[in-house]
């Protein structure tokens, strides 16, 4: 049964922190955040975006690439403010829909990092690179713009991880302003290591394209461990996030 006062004691909490206030703001930054830093460690979009660096064309392509992943990113996590914009009422039935969504898609996470784990190459065997990679170095400017939107706003990880931060940016009852400028930050954060290669590619010469190539190796040689690493613990929050969400 609904509480009749539920709606005048969201009116108030709304009155008393205002909308896209400071402390409001706070918490909608804070629970974005490790969504946003787990898309930014992925080892693919950083491998890919210094793979197009790399090329005959990398300055511009560069900058498509990012220019794609930054709006691929934004799409989504405004959709998702949008279509769950009733999720800060716990009662309601967007933040029921939200809170299953968080347990089906972190128990999903959780499972396939377990399973990326002991599928990983054994001693002496190398992984083969994702298909996608093959010919980025001669990628054109069309390609690496929708690359980088896909990647970033379709790659089924990084869904669900900037649904979940956009959700959880709804439910501290951030609204308006405070909305738009959490989200302006999620997107910056969650881009900051591409953002990060193409400014070192334009402005540090050949010794940039060394150090680049370098952490592209690091990124290939550890790729699996990083994945998994993120998967788990990121879906492991999510689940237990949802599980909170359901037991309110």
């Amino acid at each position: 049964m609904l509480d009749p006062e539920l709606p005048e004691r969201i009116t108030a909490r709304r009155a008393e922190l205002g909308d896209g206030g400071p402390r409001v703001l706070d918490q909608a930054m804070g629970a974005m955040l490790p969504a946003a830093l787990a898309i930014a460690l992925s080892p693919f979009p950083l491998i890919g975006i210094v793979l197009i660096l790399s090329g005959a064309q990398g300055r511009r392509n560069g900058l498509l690439f990012a220019a794609g992943w930054i709006t691929g990113l934004a799409i989504t996590a405004t959709l998702v403010a949008v279509i769950f914009s009733g999720a800060d009422d716990p009662d309601s039935t967007s933040s029921a829909i939200a809170d299953w969504g968080r347990v089906l898609a972190g128990g999903a996470l959780v499972v396939l990092g377990v399973r990326k784990w002991f599928n990983r190459p054994r001693a002496g065997e190398r992984a083969e690179p994702p298909r996608w990679m093959a010919s980025l170095d001669d990628a054109t400017a069309g390609r690496a713009l929708l690359l980088g939107a896909l990647l970033s706003g379709a790659n089924p990880k990084n869904l669900v991880l900037t649904a979940s931060a956009a959700t959880s940016i709804v439910e501290t009852g951030a609204h308006d302003v405070g909305i738009i400028a959490a989200i302006a930050v999620f997107v910056l954060i969650a881009s900051c290591t591409v953002l990060a290669a193409v400014g070192i590619h334009l402005t540090g010469g050949r010794r940039a394209a060394s150090f680049l190539d370098s952490v592209r190796e690091f990124m290939v040689g550890n790729s699996v461990v990083i994945t998994v690493i993120v998967l788990v613990l990121l879906g492991a929050s999510i689940l237990g996030d949802g599980l909170s969400g359901l037991g309110r």
